[in-house]
């Protein structure tokens, strides 16, 4: 089982390599789920781009086969990016196509003014460079101590997907690895994001970027993102109709082929 050692505990990741070998060798390609959401979700991406890319995926901290973090243990957005990088150093990426969703999107942006030479493209799907509100944290902990992991995941559910967005096995898989979420780091992710605003630097990101947006987020809306768009050197942005926060997953075949045009546009490695 392949795991990042930190100095918190490690952190579980898979590759997978199908690329030919007489395939000329391209960067790879590292993905960061967000919160409720799991590795599974970018299983969808992998038709459009493991032809050509070796694709790396993780548990983040706090979920799944990664280190769960006692109570009362001090997250930061540093720390998640510590851990960005924990992985693509265990899988040997000095450097790397990055693409983030949700709160994995915000660490993909500090992670690309972090250290921006390992980081040859960004992708920053249904995320942002401005953080969450304590209300939003307020909301989740009443949902989470009033209906537990199943009242939070199913009032989340509604957030991220219309009715008519995914096949029932989708979403009933959907659900199951989104109630698998600890309460305390439910809390304790989304935490890291109040206050959290990259706006001043948002023009040091020197990577081209690509946006991918829902055009129904809760969270998120649009104007946000086209702030984002515009405070970048070098970004293109995409806004998908008819869906909300659960973008990557419901519209993974559509998000995969636009990153996959969007690298072959820039010939990127």
């Amino acid at each position: 089982m392949p795991l990042a050692a930190t100095p918190y505990g490690t952190l579980h990741y898979d590759v997978a390599d199908l690329v030919a070998p007489w395939q000329p060798a391209r960067l790879p390609i590292l993905f960061h789920h967000g919160i409720g959401a799991s590795a599974g979700i970018w299983a969808g991406w992998q038709p459009a781009l493991a032809d050509a890319y070796r694709l790396l995926t993780f548990d983040m901290r706090g979920y799944g086969r990664s280190n769960i973090p006692a109570t009362d243990f001090k997250w930061s957005l540093d720390l998640l990016v510590d851990d960005l990088f924990a992985i693509a150093d265990a899988a040997g990426l000095a450097r790397f196509h990055l693409v983030g969703e949700s709160i994995g999107g915000t660490v993909a942006l500090a992670a690309a003014l972090a250290r921006p030479a390992r980081i040859a493209t960004l992708t920053v799907s249904n995320g942002a460079h401005v953080g969450a509100s304590i209300q939003r944290v307020e909301a989740w902990r009443r949902q989470l101590d009033e209906g537990g992991s199943k009242g939070w995941s199913d009032a989340f559910l509604r957030d991220r997907f219309h009715d008519d967005a995914l096949s029932a096995e989708r979403r009933a898989w959907f659900a199951t690895e989104q109630e698998k979420w600890p309460r305390d780091s439910i809390l304790n992710a989304l935490g890291v994001l109040i206050g959290t605003d990259l706006t001043p630097r948002l023009a040091d990101i020197e990577c081209p970027t690509l946006l991918l947006h829902p055009d129904g987020s809760p969270f998120i809306p649009v104007s946000i993102m086209a702030e984002l768009h515009r405070g970048l050197s070098d970004g293109e942005l995409n806004v998908f109709g008819r869906s909300r926060h659960g973008l990557p997953f419901s519209h993974a075949a559509q998000c995969a082929q636009a990153l996959r045009t969007f690298l072959d546009s820039r010939q990127a490695d």
